[in-house]
């Protein structure tokens, strides 16, 4: 799977980068057709922004997610992007 991450008004750190990518690997562990990923983190004021839009076999999952912690934010966006993703599984499971 491939993932860009991007930073709009805030500098992505290596820490960030790496935290971002060990989250994402739980999502493979689910289903593995992701082809590829394009993970946002913004500032807006005191807010703290992560939005994910990922390609998948049959279909596209975007999740955003806001909090007063960027780590916090990105657990909230992969719990989000975890549960679309099952879900998007089980439909894919059903039509077979």
């Amino acid at each position: 799977m491939q993932i860009n991450i991007t930073g709009h008004h805030v500098e992505l750190t290596d820490a960030l980068d790496e935290y971002v990518r060990t989250k994402f690997d739980r999502l493979e562990r689910h289903f593995d057709n992701i082809t590829n990923a394009q993970v946002t983190l913004s500032v807006e004021k005191q807010r703290q922004k992560a939005e994910a839009n990922i390609h998948l076999a049959g279909g596209e999952v975007f999740a955003a997610h806001e909090h007063d912690d960027m780590y916090a934010a990105i657990d909230g966006m992969v719990d989000k992007l975890d549960r679309q993703v099952i879900k998007h599984k089980e439909k894919m499971k059903s039509h077979k």
